[in-house]
């Protein structure tokens, strides 16, 4: 609920902190004493449209700032949460107007954009008045009430999970139509090219392989000669290694006698013919190499044409042929087996839509059970309001066509203002006043159920007295029970039935200069007081009486407190 409200150089309010209680509150005042002014301020903290003639005259810039108290679990902290604000502890919203039209917004001290703050406030209060009657005003929302009172969560969460397998069938079903279409299209391509790319059998890395084989091929027989002198030289009849080998053997003889001056010329010698042998055996297999099948050469070549010739015909590199054959495999087998997995998929589609169709069901029928209850409850608080002649109809149409995830109904408060008089939508029907009490009545039926957890009435009761505001004043105080009621109100009946009560005037002030020194004008200025119980008596007697309060208007006023309590 609301807590607290401070509001600074907004219009005629200089300066303002009001303390909230549970229950019912109401504001009062003679005309013109600023309660409008106070509930726009009120409404700029919720996320209001800004406007720079809201700044008291002089000043830079006004501030509103609103705190309240909810459970850990209301959506409203929920919002907050989803925009990333620190929620524990109160909810603090607060608004910066400046003269010149700007405006920034602040929820627990974190800055937000307005649309934020707006969802957070629309999820903690409720202003409604002879001319915003949101909830009536928008018939958007009547279905969300309907459910809200029939205790309809349930299969509503059915119907939008069925509606969820639908639109996930329905997507599947067309994304395979859209492929075999496409495939069915291009079926002769897809099948030659399946063909040609299956005979043709291309590798990955194989285009590189068998460039650098026929590379080496076809230097290979360059280089032939000079590799077969090589070997002859280390490993042939020209080579040094048999002489070399006797000179080892006759050294070594030597070496029993002479080991300093032998052995280092024989472990020489011995490296020398490692080396050759080593030398031997890297040109034994360079020429063995070097040796290739002109027919192979053939071969590679002709297979490097035909891999590099369906590269560009598929434009696709030759080592992803592999991949593009796979695809065109997958493609053809699509085609082939496409029309079976369209019944398939269609089989799943009619499946899902039945499921719907029977939570949808389900759900209309609850909702119609659930619109006779409330019309029923709904009228039975109309009489005391002085609409006994008129009819509160929730009406419901079913639009087979559009199956959303909230059904298939839609719903729209209707009235019937008089006997005889066409039914049709409450917003076009009934006048200012007769909305507000039509509005009031729903209210009070529909408390706990859905509803923000403050609500505030703005002069509902204008034009009203005796046994209407009376019956008003009943309302409002029933439907304080489950939420936070705060009242406009120019009727006494209401205020007596308050549980605190602010009252509203207008002062003069002296206005000060930028130094502080006094003007000799004067400023107008707005100020809210809370009500003990004597002040309440007279403020209900002026009420009642008017200009001059009389001791009759105080008895009377006694009267309707003493009424109220009982």
């Amino acid at each position: 609920m609301l807590v607290q409200l401070a509001i600074r150089d907004i219009v005629l309010i200089d300066k303002l902190e009001l303390t909230f209680s549970g229950g019912l509150t109401v504001l009062t005042g003679e005309t013109g004493a600023g309660k409008s002014i106070l509930l726009d301020a009120f409404a700029l903290a919720l996320g209001g449209r800004g406007d720079g003639g809201l700044v008291r005259q002089g000043e830079a810039q006004g501030g509103v700032t609103a705190v309240f108290d909810v459970a850990l679990d209301h959506p409203a902290r929920a919002v907050a949460a989803a925009a990333e604000i620190d929620t524990d502890g109160d909810l603090i919203l607060r608004r910066t107007q400046f003269a010149d039209g700007r405006t920034r917004a602040f929820v627990n001290d974190q800055p937000v954009g307005v649309q934020t703050m707006r969802a957070i406030g629309t999820a903690l209060v409720e202003i409604h008045g002879q001319h915003d009657d949101r909830a009536l005003a928008d018939p958007t929302t009547h279905r969300s009430i309907l459910d809200a009172f029939g205790g309809l969560q349930g299969p509503l969460a059915q119907v939008a999970s069925a509606a969820k397998r639908v639109r996930a069938a329905r997507s599947t079903l067309a994304e395979q139509r859209e492929r075999v279409e496409a495939a069915q299209k291009e079926a002769d391509f897809l099948r030659h090219a399946v063909e040609e790319l299956g005979t043709l059998d291309p590798q990955a890395g194989e285009e590189a392989k068998l460039a650098e084989r026929r590379t080496l091929m076809q230097q290979g027989e360059k280089v032939a000669r000079e590799l077969n002198e090589a070997l002859d030289l280390v490993g042939g009849s020209g080579s040094l290694v048999p002489h070399l080998s006797s000179a080892v053997r006759r050294l070594e003889r030597r070496s029993a006698t002479v080991p300093t001056l032998v052995d280092p010329s024989i472990a020489a010698l011995d490296a020398a013919l490692v080396a050759l042998d080593e030398a031997r055996a890297a040109l034994d297999a360079a020429v063995l190499a070097a040796e290739f099948d002109p027919r192979e050469l053939e071969r590679v070549e002709e297979r490097l044409f035909a891999l590099r010739a369906a590269s560009r015909k598929y434009s696709v590199p030759a080592d992803d042929l592999a991949d593009l054959r796979s695809r065109y495999d997958a493609d053809v087998a699509a085609l082939d087996a496409g029309e079976q997995a369209l019944a398939g998929l269609e089989a799943e589609l009619t499946a899902a839509e039945a499921a719907y169709a029977q939570a949808a069901k389900r759900l209309g029928d609850g909702r119609r059970k659930a619109a006779k209850a409330l019309d029923a409850a709904v009228q039975a608080e109309l009489p005391p309001l002085k609409l006994e002649g008129a009819r509160f109809i929730t009406q419901i149409t079913v639009d087979e066509a559009s199956r959303d995830a909230a059904g298939t109904e839609r719903v729209e408060f209707w009235a019937q203002t008089n006997p005889g008089t066409r039914a049709g939508p409450m917003m076009k029907v009934a006048s200012g006043g007769e909305l507000s009490r039509f509005m009031l009545a729903l209210k009070v039926v529909l408390a706990g159920k859905g509803s923000a957890p403050t609500l505030i009435f703005d002069e509902i009761d204008t034009g009203l007295g005796g046994a209407v505001a009376d019956a008003i004043g009943a309302r409002l105080g029933r439907l304080s029970e489950q939420v936070q009621v705060v009242a406009v109100t120019h009727a006494p009946q209401v205020a007596a039935r308050a549980v605190t009560h602010f009252r509203i005037a207008k002062d003069s002030v002296k206005g000060k200069t930028a130094k502080g020194a006094e003007k000799s004008a004067e400023r107008v200025t707005t100020r809210v007081v809370g009500l003990a119980a004597d002040a309440r008596r007279e403020e209900i007697a002026r009420m009642l009486a008017g200009a001059t309060v009389t001791d009759e208007a105080r008895a009377a006023a006694a009267r309707l407190l003493l009424g109220a309590e009982g």
